[in-house]
C-alpha cells in the first residue's frame, strides 16, 4: 500500500528528530576534519519564500546540536551536501539535484535558491551528507503571477517561547497541511534558563546563558530547530518567515537597546547572521554587518499579495520609557514604526497592487487598543499605537490606492484578537477601512485560558475590537476569490504535549466588505479550564515576570 504523503512527512521528520533528544545537553565535540561520525540532519529540513518559479531549500548541519561553540560538533572544515528535488514523495521522478557547499563559516547551513521551476506545482526535497539523508520535505511553487490562483490554505503564528511549553501547536498546524506558513516573529528567545518564567515554572529550559554572542544564538536556534514538532511544521509547507524583538533582544527598536548596552550592535550582528543561517531566506537577505533586508513581498498569483514588514530594524525607539502609556510621543508625525524608506516601499505597493487580497505580515497590534476606560488614553508605545501618525499614513495610503482587500496580520501579544481597523478610532460610527487577524502563541505565556465570552474587557470602549482569546494555538485561512475564512484554533494546554486542538471561532472577511462576520463559535467548556484575567498583552506580562 502506498504511504500518504502526510504519514511520509511526519514520520520521516518525527524520526529524525528523536534522534536528537539522545545528545548531552552540554555536549562538544572537539573541532576534527574527519568524516562525519553520526547523522547531521538533527535539525531538520525546511524551504521557503515560494513565487511562481521556485523557492528556496534548507537544512544545516550538526552532529551535536547544542554544542556551546553553537558549532554543532560538526568537522572544522566545509562538506558537501547534495539535493534533490522531486516531483513524488518517493523520489522516482526527480526533477533537480546539485551539490552545495555546507561552509564551517556558516555554521554548515545551506540555502540553495531554485528558479525556472513551473508554477503551481508541488514538490518534495531532501539533502544528503556523506552517508547520511535527511527528511523528506514537503513544499511547491505560487501559481502564476498572471493567474487567479485558486484557493490559498494559509496559517500564520508566533512567539514560540521553549521554556513555556511543547510545540504541540506546531504539529497540529503540520497536520492541516497548508500550502503556506507565516512566521510573524519571536520565533527563538533569548533568555537565560530561569529567568522568564510562567506560573507554576517552566516545564523545559533553555540550555545556555541568554544570547549575546553569535556561539550563543547558534545554539539557541538549533535548540529550538531540534524540536520534533517544529521540525515537522517546516517539513510541511514553505515558510516565510519575519523577526519581532526576541530573536535578537526584548524590544529592541533600531540600533538602540531595551536597557543600556555599548556591545548592543555587535549582539544585533550577530543575531541577523544566525538568524539566515537557520532561515530559508533568500540571499537577498544575507546580513550585511548590523543590517539585514527583511521586509520583502510574495505573490500568490492575482489572489493574495503578501507584504511582509521588518517594524524593528528602523523604528525609533519606543515613546516614554516604553509599557503602556498616555505619552504625547505617541502622536508626534516624525516618528515611524517602519522608517521611511520601508514606508515608501509599501505605499508603493498598495498603488501597483492588482491582488484581490493584499495582506500585510507583520509584528505587532495595529489597530488601537485604548486600555483606560477614562477619556484618557494607556495605549503600548511597543505597537502601532505608539506610532500613530505611522499608521495613519499606512492606513490611509491602502484607502487612496484603492486597495480591494486589506488584512493585517499579527503576532506577539500571545492571545488571538480580531479586529476592524478605523480611519479615526475616535468615533466607534467611522467607516471600517480593513481587518486585523492577531494569532495568539504556540507556547509563550503558557497554558492561557479560555474566555468564553470572547471578548476582551476592552472592547467596552473598544468597539471596533470584535474577539479575544488567551489559549495557545495558530491561525488558519482559506483564501479565495470572493472571501478570505479565518479560524482561530487554540489548545486546552501546552505545558505538557499531546493536547488536541479545537477551532474556537471562526469569522469570514467578504471580497470588498472589510470587516468581521463570525460565523462560528466554540467555547471550551469550563469544566476543563478555569478563566482566567483578561490577558493585559506581551508587554504589561514581561513587566511582571521578568524585570526585577
Amino acid at each position: 500500500m502506498p504511504i500518504s504523503r502526510r504519514t511520509l512527512l511526519l514520520s520521516s521528520a518525527a524520526g529524525a528528530a528523536g534522534a536528537t533528544t539522545t545528545w548531552p545537553l552540554a555536549a562538544q565535540a572537539a573541532p576534527y576534519r574527519g568524516p562525519l561520525r553520526t547523522d547531521p540532519f538533527t535539525l531538520g529540513v525546511a524551504s521557503g519564500d515560494p513565487d511562481a518559479d521556485g523557492f528556496v531549500l534548507w537544512t544545516r548541519l550538526a552532529t551535536t546540536p547544542l554544542a556551546a561553540d553553537g558549532l554543532g560538533g560538526m568537522p572544522s572544515r566545509n562538506v558537501p551536501v547534495t539535493w534533490e528535488l522531486a516531483a513524488d514523495e518517493r523520489f522516482r521522478k526527480v526533477v533537480r539535484r546539485g551539490v552545495v557547499v555546507a561552509r564551517a563559516d556558516r555554521a554548515h547551513s545551506v540555502h540553495v535558491e531554485l528558479d525556472g521551476l513551473p508554477a503551481g506545482r508541488e514538490y518534495f526535497y531532501r539533502f544528503r551528507a556523506e552517508r547520511y539523508t535527511s527528511p523528506v520535505g514537503r513544499t511547491r511553487t505560487a501559481p502564476p503571477r498572471w493567474a487567479p490562483g485558486g484557493t490559498l490554505a494559509m496559517a500564520f503564528v508566533s512567539c514560540s517561547q521553549y521554556e513555556h511549553g511543547y510545540f504541540t501547536a506546531y504539529r497540529r498546524l503540520a497536520e492541516d497541511e497548508p500550502d503556506l506558513i507565516l512566521h510573524l516573529g519571536d520565533y527563538q528567545y533569548e533568555y537565560a534558563p530561569d529567568t522568564y518564567n510562567i506560573p507554576g515554572g517552566n516545564p523545559r529550559d533553555h540550555e545556555g546563558p541568554e544570547t549575546v554572542t553569535l556561539a550563543n544564538y547558534r545554539q539557541r536556534h538549533a535548540q529550538y530547530k531540534s524540536d520534533p514538532d517544529l521540525q515537522v511544521a517546516h517539513a510541511v509547507a514553505p515558510w516565510a518567515v519575519v523577526w519581532d524583538d526576541h530573536e535578537a533582544e526584548n524590544n529592541w527598536a533600531d540600533e538602540i537597546p531595551e536597557q543600556p548596552d555599548p556591545n548592543f550592535l555587535v549582539r544585533r550582528a550577530a543575531a541577523f547572521q544566525a538568524y539566515y543561517e537557520n532561515m530559508p531566506l533568500r540571499r537577498t537577505s544575507v546580513p550585511r554587518g548590523i543590517d539585514m533586508q527583511l521586509y520583502r513581498r510574495l505573490h500568490w498569483g492575482r489572489l493574495a499579495t503578501f507584504h511582509m514588514l521588518d517594524t524593528r530594524q528602523y523604528r525609533d525607539d519606543q515613546g516614554c520609557g516604553d509599557g503602556y502609556k498616555d505619552c504625547p510621543a505617541a502622536y508626534d508625525p516624525a516618528r515611524s514604526i517602519t522608517g521611511a524608506e520601508q514606508e515608501a516601499w509599501l505605499l508603493d505597493g498598495f498603488r501597483r497592487s492588482t491582488a484581490r487580497w493584499d495582506i500585510l505580515g507583520q509584528q505587532v497590534f495595529f489597530g488601537q487598543r485604548d486600555n483606560n476606560s477614562g477619556p484618557q488614553k494607556v495605549l503600548s508605545m511597543d505597537s502601532w499605537d505608539g506610532y500613530q501618525a505611522s499608521r495613519d499614513r499606512i492606513t490611509r495610503g491602502w484607502v487612496e490606492a484603492g486597495v480591494r482587500n486589506p488584512v493585517v496580520l499579527t503576532g506577539d501579544v500571545h492571545a488571538h484578537w480580531a479586529d476592524e481597523l478605523k480611519l479615526d478610532y475616535d468615533d466607534p460610527a467611522s467607516k471600517t477601512v480593513g481587518t486585523e487577524l492577531v494569532c495568539s502563541s504556540i507556547t509563550s505565556g503558557g497554558n492561557g485560558a479560555d474566555v468564553p465570552s470572547g471578548n476582551h474587557s476592552w472592547a467596552a470602549w473598544n468597539p471596533h475590537l470584535r474577539f479575544y482569546n488567551n489559549q495557545r494555538g495558530y491561525v488558519r485561512t482559506r483564501i479565495a476569490a470572493d472571501s478570505l475564512t479565518a479560524d482561530f484554533v487554540v489548545l486546552p494546554y501546552v505545558t505538557t504535549p499531546g493536547a488536541a486542538a479545537h477551532t474556537r471561532a471562526s469569522f469570514v472577511i467578504e471580497d470588498r466588505v472589510p470587516g468581521l462576520n463570525q460565523v462560528a463559535d466554540n467555547p471550551t467548556p469550563s469544566a476543563t479550564l478555569r478563566s482566567g484575567p483578561p490577558d493585559l498583552g506581551e508587554e504589561t506580562v514581561r513587566q511582571e515576570t521578568e524585570r526585577p
